[in-house]
């Protein structure tokens, strides 16, 4: 039995670092456009399908990750010109509307583009078979998936952190009618933000693909997955959804052992636990 929770808690790390690179690029699009993104779910599928199609045409399976961020990444920055910009700074309920609007748009586009029938793919041969850690097999490729997502979301935290667009980024969070006081572009930097934001729930969906496959409905749990994550670690911290990510990655996997039953249920529980002890998330500011 202890072999078994230590081989799902290396599997809960892998999947929560999934999670974790989909609800950063959450919280970045929460902390600069102030919007509660509820079609983000849907860019998780684009990213998954999309993916599928790179491969099955043959391109590279990183190429084809990076075509599918790349991908996502434009959809979202064509909705955001097209219809968020004129509601960004109203109230949330149009925000609300017209984002599931937008998430039932994907949805509908996925459908039509490649059916009604669930879609997989297999890892490329270098990341397929497993690695012998002594208490347990674990896939190669689940290996690549976590290390991969935690070397993205360090470089987009070095991005955010280290270079002058990032410090534009973090004036545009925390004082934004500042920062265009000062000069910055902050139109073109919510432009930026909702990009890489779409494009990393892309990657993500991307890297699920070989683990979870791809349906047209995906996205409405996966929305909800990274919304608990957001609310757990803290909204707009991006620190919190990468810890948050982790725990409900780890959390989820170790009771499908435990209760298989209440796998999911448990998440929501947690977050409930979480808030009433600290209402702004693990890591975020009252």
């Amino acid at each position: 039995m202890t072999w078994l929770i230590l081989a799902q808690l290396v599997n809960g790390i892998a999947i929560g670092m999934i999670y974790a690179l989909m609800a950063f690029g959450l919280s970045i699009i929460k902390g600069l456009l102030n919007i509660p993104n509820f079609a983000h779910g849907a860019f998780y599928a684009l990213g998954a399908y999309l993916c599928y199609s790179a491969i099955k045409a043959g391109v590279p399976f990183l190429l084809a990750l990076t075509l599918a961020a790349i991908g996502s990444a434009a959809v979202g920055l064509f909705f955001d010109r097209l219809v968020l910009r004129r509601v960004k700074d109203g109230d949330y309920l149009p925000q609300l509307i017209i984002l599931f609007g937008v998430a039932l748009v994907i949805e509908q586009c996925l459908l039509i583009g490649w059916g009604t029938i669930g879609l997989s793919a297999a890892p490329p041969p270098l990341l397929s078979g497993a690695i012998d850690l002594g208490f347990t097999l674990v896939p190669r490729y689940i290996i690549f998936a976590s290390v991969f997502s935690a070397l993205v979301i360090s470089a987009v935290w070095l991005l955010i952190e280290r270079t002058r667009l990032g410090a534009f980024i973090r004036a545009g969070i925390d004082k934004p009618h500042m920062a265009q006081a000062l000069g910055i572009n902050v139109d073109l930097l919510l432009a930026f933000g909702m990009a890489l934001g779409t494009g990393l729930a892309g990657l993500a969906g991307a890297l699920a693909l070989p683990l979870m496959g791809a349906t047209s409905t995906m996205g409405g749990d996966m929305t909800a997955l990274a919304f608990v994550v957001l609310v757990i670690g803290g909204l707009g911290s991006l620190y919190g959804a990468i810890v948050a990510g982790v725990l409900v990655g780890v959390v989820q996997s170790l009771m499908t052992v435990i209760a298989p039953s209440a796998s999911t249920v448990i998440i929501y529980v947690a977050m409930i636990a979480i808030l009433l002890i600290r209402p702004q998330g693990l890591l975020g500011e009252r």
